[in-house]
């Protein structure tokens, strides 16, 4: 639960439309994996240059879900 309330904070914080956000778990057999959606004018700002801020946000989640023994992954969907 607090990886996808992280993902939507960051998310919301990086796009011009912070109301057309979702983040869906689903649980997998490797662990959480988290559905992040945007505006498709909005996909390039979660991205970011070269995937750079997309990398952040996941090894964000791989911080968090290492302190919580729990694996959790980052997908972005268009």
């Amino acid at each position: 639960m607090l990886q996808k309330e992280l993902v939507e904070y960051i998310a919301r914080s990086l796009v011009d439309n912070p109301d057309q956000v979702q983040v869906r778990e689903q649980e997998g057999e490797q662990g959480t994996v988290l559905q992040l959606s945007v505006l498709q004018e909005d996909i390039g700002k979660i991205i970011g240059r070269q995937g750079r801020t997309a990398r952040a946000i996941r090894t964000l989640i791989g911080a968090v879900s290492a302190k919580s023994k729990k694996r959790a992954f980052l997908e972005i969907v268009e």
